[in-house]
């Protein structure tokens, strides 16, 4: 019988980001998405727990390395949104609004394609101590 285990990596990145569709009117961006409209943007110390769940290899012992789910966190997540403005700095964001709901989006389709389907991912994305989003939910 096969037994399935959940694994999960936690990283952090620290980014800026305004919250403002263009499409919008200041007053009706300034309304929906109040301080975090901030023309000259605000941060976060995000928080990133990945899980993946598989079955357990009889050869390793493990679901999935997690030094290398940590290798590919860091290669593909950390390393583009670690330290920027994801408004101005990042292509992923140029046409996105940047809430956390899409980051945690954003970020599992990068992770989506580097991971084997035979694993379930999940990512868990905190904003702050109190506000996080999970994807897919």
């Amino acid at each position: 019988m096969s037994e399935k285990v959940a694994v999960y990596r936690k990283e952090n990145f620290n980014a800026a980001h305004r919250l403002f569709n263009p499409a919008w009117d200041f007053a009706t961006n300034d309304k929906v998405f109040g301080k975090c409209n901030n023309p000259n943007y605000h941060g976060h110390n995000y928080e990133l727990i990945v899980k993946l769940t598989g079955e357990i290899d009889a050869d390793t012992g493990y679901v999935y390395d997690l030094k290398t789910l940590s290798d590919i966190i860091k290669e593909n997540v950390i390393e583009k949104f670690d330290h920027k403005n994801l408004n101005e700095d990042t292509a992923e964001f140029k046409n996105l609004i940047p809430t956390a709901e899409n980051i945690a989006v954003v970020i599992y389709n990068t992770l989506r394609a580097k991971i084997s389907v035979k694993y379930t991912l999940q990512v868990r994305l905190y904003e702050t101590a109190k506000n996080f989003v999970e994807y897919p939910a």
